[in-house]
């Protein structure tokens, strides 16, 4: 018996010990996993924070260049007959957004939907003033149209996907 009180006497505090140390050490090696995490997650966001303020740069830009007054005003000339401004605008449109497709990746699904509708709106709205005006008259009273039904909405589809880009931005820097 007094074997095995000497044995716990010595067991007891050696258990003791143990189990601080475990403690310390668990809790030590926890913490350093949680900086290194945190030092990698802001190292990568010193890396990616630039590219995705570029790809809202790039979407809003992309949003103002098919704005119908803005695309009008950009690919109308003189003479343009209303199928050639038709195709031409049409295909500015297409032209713009396949150039910008890869952003999507940097913004949220529910921007990007936004700026994917903007687009077939947009799309939409031009052929759907081709539809309103002769076949005999010249481009600018395509344009005209375009203008017109452009202006007598509230807010165009460009114009509600550039506040939610803005929003977004806001929000995330």
């Amino acid at each position: 018996m007094d074997i095995f009180l000497e044995l716990l006497k010595i067991l007891i505090p050696a258990g003791a010990v143990f189990a601080a140390t475990y403690f310390v050490v668990r809790t030590f090696l926890s913490n350093e996993q949680k900086r290194r995490d945190y030092e990698l997650r802001k190292s990568q966001m010193n890396i990616t924070t630039p590219i995705r303020l570029q790809a809202y740069e790039r979407i809003i830009l992309f949003l103002e260049r098919i704005e119908p007054n803005n695309l009008v005003l950009r690919i109308n000339k003189a003479g343009m007959t209303i199928p050639i401004l038709h195709s031409e605008l049409v295909k500015t449109i297409k032209t713009e957004y396949e150039h910008n497709i890869s952003q999507q990746i940097y913004v949220s699904a529910n921007a990007w939907h936004l700026v994917k509708t903007a687009k077939e709106e947009t799309i939409k709205l031009v052929n759907i003033s081709i539809t309103k005006v002769p076949e005999s008259a010249k481009g600018q009273e395509l344009a005209q149209v375009i203008l017109h039904i452009a202006s007598s909405v509230e807010k165009t589809p460009t114009q509600i996907a550039i506040e939610y880009l803005k929003t977004e931005v806001a929000q995330h820097f």
